[in-house]
């Protein structure tokens, strides 16, 4: 093994190891990956794949470059960000924009219900609970179908799913068909965090941040065009119209969804070489760029897929635990300033005061009371707070890293909501959770990313769902209690995302569990040097340049 060279590329748990010591040799056409003294290698040198080694023969100046190898990591890094991923956003930024709609629009009809058919507060809740309790029983269900057969199955499964039954919840006649409609929607909304998963597939890593955190300005934007169109379409034509013509980004999406294509990294893991040299070709043609030379090779220790006990392993447990608790947290206090927000519009003079002995204590009796204009440009005000924290949140994320970045809107979310600072606590709730889609797919092995964000997601919905019955319910009790939840919750989850074991900030994505144990010890290495990880040094699942 004296003879490596300094072409070799080895992995930090095989350079731990040199029993299972492996050298890949990786080159490409224009961008090459080969460095200029690659004629210094010795005359024998050796690549093993998984358990499988192969003797590459003598290897000299001028051999065939065809014999080399690269993974779709490698591919993903030499064909870079272009129009094809541009396209890629626009797409799945359709599936996060209709989501985001159909969120948005819980806490426009459930004022608008409440008065229409004269319903108890408990029941206005249990219109937005019910939602949230399809999504938390579907995420992992999704997660799974897309770590099984594929990202794009998952996605265009659930995006036809909310199209049909948020179209058809239109035409609800009564509350008990609007409870039962808008929960199969929920159940299809459970999945569409899978578009994150799919995305990120597709980028390379010093672009990952920046572009999964642009895509997340989708769902900004759809909230948005909801209270929009609640302006145009509730003072004149009501709750139905606003129903169906909120399907409008799903028409869409589903009438392009055939340009979708399956990740490479997926097809890979799954045996499909054959699928991912052509989507891996259509990315570089698409892009102007040139494909790594050689063969695309991939672990051949084939791990199984969509396995909830893999994400509880004791290489995943604390990562797993710590990631459900911040992202209910997240959705519990987002959800919750969103329909708190509403709530406190509709009460408008009914929140007063009323004294208790010595104390103080604003109380809100909510009555019966549509949204008017001014209360909708306030929503929309307060819905507008969101692109600040994004783009605060988009300069941060690569600066200080994820975990910071998570702790730091958490920390300040639970500055702003005690004095009720919507919209700045808006900004960065927001910031927050899109820095948790960002951490996730990136923490997890190929095997697991889906099944990883889908039961990240069903536990934020768990957090949604219990949400109401404070914001609408509790808030009927005691304003300072309400607020009081929402800020400890916060405060925890600011701790939790700073006891995450590893920063992902400039790893790239891992295809395999089975090569984490040693990058993770390498990167906890690191952080406790202060330092941050290189992409020029770390590949999460792929090489160590030695």
């Amino acid at each position: 093994m004296s003879n490596w060279g300094k072409t070799s590329n080895i992995s930090y748990q095989q350079w731990r190891d040199p029993e299972i010591s492996v050298v890949t040799f990786r080159g490409t056409a224009g961008d090459s990956l080969r460095h200029d003294e690659e004629d210094q290698c010795g005359d024998y040198e050796v690549y093993t794949t998984g358990m499988q080694t192969v003797d590459l023969g003598e290897r000299r100046t001028g051999q065939d470059p065809t014999e080399d190898t690269f993974t779709v990591e490698d591919a993903v890094e030499a064909i870079g960000f272009g129009k094809f991923q541009w396209k890629l956003s626009i797409l799945t930024g359709l599936s996060w924009m209709a989501d985001a709609m159909e969120m948005m629009i819980l806490s426009i009809i459930s004022p608008q219900l409440h008065c229409e058919w004269m319903l108890p507060s408990w029941k206005v809740a249990m219109l937005t609970s019910v939602v949230f309790i399809g999504m938390m029983f579907s995420s992992t269900l999704w997660g799974n179908i897309s770590d099984k057969y594929g990202r794009k199955v998952g996605l265009t499964m659930c995006m036809m799913w909310v199209l049909y039954y948020g179209f058809l919840s239109a035409f609800s006649p009564a509350y008990g068909w609007v409870m039962v409609l808008r929960g199969l929607v929920g159940f299809g909304i459970g999945g569409a965090p899978q578009s994150v998963t799919l995305y990120s597939e597709f980028l390379p890593r010093k672009s990952r941040a920046t572009c999964v955190m642009l895509i997340e300005i989708f769902w900004a934007i759809g909230a948005v065009f909801e209270v929009l169109l609640a302006i145009w379409i509730m003072p004149t034509m009501g709750w139905r119209w606003l129903l169906g013509l909120s399907t409008a980004p799903l028409v869409v999406f589903v009438t392009f969804c055939f340009w979708l294509p399956e990740s490479p990294r997926f097809d890979v893991l799954s045996g499909n070489m054959e699928n991912a040299m052509k989507t891996l070709r259509l990315i570089a043609a698409d892009n102007g760029k040139t494909m790594p030379l050689g063969k695309l090779i991939a672990n051949k220790q084939q791990e199984e897929r969509g396995r909830i006990r893999d994400l509880l392993t004791p290489q995943y447990r604390r990562t797993t635990l710590l990631l459900w608790f911040i992202w209910f947290a997240n959705a519990f206090s987002y959800y919750g300033l969103v329909l708190l927000t509403t709530e406190l519009f509709q009460a408008g003079d009914a929140c007063g005061v009323i004294t208790k002995g010595a104390k103080t204590e604003p109380k809100c009796n909510l009555e019966c009371k549509y949204l008017t204009l001014d209360d909708y440009k306030d929503l929309l005000w307060t819905t507008l707070a969101e692109f600040p924290g994004l783009f605060l949140t988009l300069f941060v994320i690569d600066r200080i890293g994820r975990k910071k970045s998570m702790a730091m809107c958490f920390l300040m979310f639970s500055v702003c909501i005690l004095p009720l600072y919507a919209c700045v606590g808006r900004a960065f709730i927001t910031g927050g959770f899109q820095v948790a889609y960002v951490y996730t797919p990136e923490v997890y092995p190929t095997a697991t990313r889906a099944l990883g964000i889908g039961t990240c997601s069903g536990m934020a919905r768990g957090g949604a769902l219990l949400t109401p019955f404070v914001s609408q319910v509790l808030l009927k009790k005691s304003v300072y209690l309400t607020l009081s939840v929402y800020c400890i919750l916060c405060l925890l989850a600011t701790g939790a995302s700073m006891l995450l074991p590893i920063e992902t900030t400039g790893l790239g994505l891992q295809e395999s569990s089975r090569i984490t144990a040693g990058q993770e010890e390498m990167k906890t290495g690191q952080m406790s040097n202060g330092s941050e990880a290189s992409p020029t040094h770390t590949s999460y699942g792929s090489s160590y340049n030695s």
